[in-house]
């Protein structure tokens, strides 16, 4: 089985007040960075290693930081949040500007390479309940 990753951009928030009150510069404004729908595919192999290069510049360095060990664990077919998400296979997480952050999307992509390993895929269930929930 093969592995990609997806990052989708879901939302920007800006807190305006806490610009207002902490930043050298109070009207920062919203990420300049990222769009909500922007979407990130990150590949991993011998020919293309976005992880290790970082996307090549074409992530926000603050953002990666906070998301990249999700990233990480997709890109090996782990779970990237057994029992938190209601699909193991993605995670909501977001960068960490306080005073602006954006809310990302990380999906791990499974391409089977087989025909056994599409049917196993098929039979697999990543879904997850409440009663499935981890809760800290």
């Amino acid at each position: 089985m093969r592995y990609e990753c997806k990052i989708t951009v879901l939302e920007k928030k800006c807190f305006a007040e806490y610009q207002q009150k902490y930043l050298a510069d109070p009207k920062s404004g919203p990420c300049p960075f990222f769009n909500v729908g922007d979407e990130f595919v990150l590949k991993r192999t011998p020919r293309q290693d976005d992880f290790y290069h970082l996307m090549n510049g074409r992530f926000c360095g603050e953002a990666w930081d906070a998301v990249s060990r999700y990233v990480y664990t997709a890109l090996q077919g782990g779970s990237i949040m057994k029992g938190w998400t209601n699909d193991d296979r993605i995670m909501i997480a977001c960068c960490n500007d306080g005073t602006r952050p954006v809310i990302f999307k990380i999906e791990r992509i499974d391409i089977p390479e087989s025909g056994e390993e599409r049917e196993w895929l098929a039979k697999q269930d990543f879904s997850r309940s409440a009663e499935d929930a981890y809760t800290g």
